[in-house]
């Protein structure tokens, strides 16, 4: 299973801001954290970044236990 990490927006939506969730690619695991959270984590996860272990990943990135996913929401400033 890999850590998911989650900031801003997703945090809010999931209500916590650390989990563990199964998968074997980034794809996966964003979608067992959808199953779990429910469809307003769905439409934020669907604008988020996400990271493997500090590097940035694409949906087919592999994952194996103890990896830690983190979805990052887009930022905004002024």
């Amino acid at each position: 299973m890999a850590g998911l990490r989650l900031f801003g927006p997703a945090a809010d939506a999931a209500g916590t801001r650390s989990d563990t969730v199964p998968g074997v690619t980034v794809a996966d695991v964003v979608a067992a954290a959808t199953e779990r959270y429910g469809a307003e984590f769905s439409r934020v996860a669907a604008i988020c970044r996400v990271w493997v272990n500090g590097d940035q990943a694409s949906p087919d990135t592999p994952v194996g236990d103890g990896d830690e996913v983190a979805l990052l929401p887009p930022v905004s400033g002024g």
